[in-house]
């Protein structure tokens, strides 16, 4: 009875450190928890399709998150997604002319925003706007693309 009952004990030891494993997984791979800081300055961006990218996902330079995504709205008249990012201050010698990509990252597909600074002598503030952009690539639709183009060809 006494060798049952260590069994036991390790099996639900093992089972509760299993589930704590997969708790903390889950957060991590759901929660970027970036720590900007508490000094930033807001600028936007417009794109065609945003993909699934959420409020709170990394905005990045080379790899580096500079800022965190604070929303996204629907222009109404154009029917562009607006992005609204929040980048640290630290970073405030980003070029006026800087590209915004939607990327993404990682086994689960995350998406974030990657920035290429460009080369003007004049830097992004407060309220700017890139206007230098480039949407998601959206896998079903470049499959679909594909499946129709070959199509095409073939009936010719």
């Amino acid at each position: 009875m006494r060798a049952n009952y260590k069994v036991e004990l390790a099996s639900g030891i093992f089972l509760l450190l299993g589930i704590a494993a997969l708790v903390w997984l889950a957060t991590r791979a759901t929660d970027y928890g970036q720590d900007i800081g508490k000094e930033t300055y807001a600028i936007t961006a417009r794109f065609a399709n945003v993909g699934d990218l959420r409020d709170r996902a990394p905005v990045k330079i080379g790899g580096v998150t500079v800022g965190m995504v604070e929303s996204i709205s629907l222009d109404p008249v154009s029917f562009e997604a607006v992005v609204h990012m929040n980048l640290a201050s630290r970073f405030n010698e980003i070029p006026s002319d800087t590209g915004a990509s939607v990327l993404t990252s990682g086994v689960l597909g995350d998406r974030y925003i990657g920035l290429e600074p460009g080369g003007a002598p004049d830097m992004l503030e407060e309220g700017d706007e890139i206007f230098i952009t480039q949407s998601a690539l959206v896998l079903e639709q470049i499959i679909g693309k594909y499946l129709f183009n070959t199509n095409e060809d073939k009936q010719e």
